[in-house]
């Protein structure tokens, strides 16, 4: 797998791309206390200052540095995304293998809670169950994992579906090899590929849910994230006084890192292969 993606690396420059653009963003994450220049919550003088060479970004309203905002702000922002995309996907690719493999009553139950999951708008739901919860980023996590799985299950038992028909595991479950065994020896290398494509793609989503739950107010107040650093340069009046250095950091961030996310799940995919024995 590893070859597979090191060749990924060096012949395809959208996945390149990506990769560097997820290592640029993960970097000023864990080295946020070196490379930020002040406190993040210090307040260092003069409010609403334009960029120059003492604050790279400018100040806020109330005299904050925006740059030190934005680089500790990538550490919720991932934070939040990695913990929740790990959550959706474990819980999604449980409940797609466990339907998949058992099929009959199993199966029927599974997948009608999925179609039902699925019919139900997302972010709304996602809303109310923040503002129910109110335990900060651990109620975003869990608000984000109990909307976001359906999608993952759906794509996870389809595959299970077509590998549990392979002769070779009829052979095995015929011969009277435990599930768990069949579970864990074949169906799950035979899955990490599209698992992994899946987990990707939710650190994305829910990188996005973060940022427009923070927007919206229902983050975190007493920590910043790149959706902090966006409500208050709105709610305070820096977008109608074109602050720019207030509100479009944490946009391209934003976009940036997706566009991270989203290269290397689309261009990065290595070609699924059974694993036999």
């Amino acid at each position: 797998m590893i070859k597979n993606i090191w060749k990924e690396f060096r012949k395809n420059r959208a996945f390149r791309l990506g990769v560097i653009l997820l290592l640029f963003f993960i970097s000023m994450a864990v080295l946020a206390p070196v490379i930020a220049p002040y406190d993040p919550e210090a307040l260092l003088g003069m409010p609403n200052q334009r960029p120059s060479a003492a604050h790279w970004l400018g100040t806020n309203d109330i005299g904050q540095d925006i740059f030190s905002e934005l680089v500790y702000g990538s550490r919720i922002s991932l934070k939040v995304g990695i913990v929740a995309a790990l959550a959706v996907t474990t819980l999604g690719s449980t409940i797609g293998m466990v339907a998949g493999y058992y099929k009959g009553v199993v199966d029927k139950v599974f997948t009608v809670l999925t179609n039902v999951a699925m019919t139900i708008p997302s972010l709304p739901l996602t809303i109310l169950l923040v503002g129910f919860l109110k335990t900060g980023m651990l109620g975003m996590v869990v608000a984000i994992c109990i909307t976001a799985w359906a999608g993952t299950a759906r794509v996870v038992r389809a595959k299970v579906l077509q590998i549990r028909e392979l002769p070779y595991i009829q052979i095995e479950k015929l011969m009277g090899v435990s599930d768990f065994k069949v579970l864990f020896k074949h169906i799950v290398p035979n899955i990490a590929d599209i698992v992994m494509t899946r987990c990707a793609l939710s650190v994305g989503g829910a990188m996005m849910t973060e940022t427009s739950l923070s927007f919206l107010g229902l983050g975190s107040f007493t920590q910043k994230s790149w959706g902090n650093i966006l409500h208050f340069a709105f709610y305070r009046n820096g977008v109608i006084n074109n602050m720019w250095w207030w509100y479009l950091p944490p946009i391209l961030c934003i976009s940036g890192c997706m566009l991270g996310f989203v290269l290397v799940t689309h261009y990065g995919r290595s070609r699924s292969q059974l694993i036999k024995g």
